[in-house]
């Protein structure tokens, strides 16, 4: 019932601007941390990057380097990434495939 409320009023509000989050939404970040990072693969506790503001479940699992480095980060140079041929797509998707693995879904 929950996520049904919030789903009503992202859709008429578009993005929210409050970043509540629900008990399911917490519990998904959660596991993101607990990741490598994404794209270099370091072991965690990672940095949650959100791919799109306010949107729980496109996070990115990522060290502080390749997160918010000067020279290697997403909010840097992009160096890292650039290194490894990535977007933020691709880091998403192997940070889902992690979450799956890691507890069996």
């Amino acid at each position: 019932m929950e996520v049904a409320k919030r789903q009503q009023q992202e859709h008429r509000e578009g993005d929210l601007v409050n970043n509540t989050l629900t008990a399911a939404e917490r519990r998904y970040v959660a596991l993101v941390k607990e990741l490598p990072c994404s794209v270099c693969d370091a072991p965690g506790p990672s940095d949650a990057h959100h791919v799109k503001q306010h949107r729980q479940y496109t996070v990115v699992a990522l060290c502080k380097p390749c997160h918010q480095g000067a020279l290697l980060g997403w909010h840097g140079q992009r160096r890292m990434w650039a290194m490894k041929k990535m977007e933020e797509v691709d880091a998403l998707n192997i940070t889902v495939m992690r979450v799956f693995e890691k507890h069996k879904y």
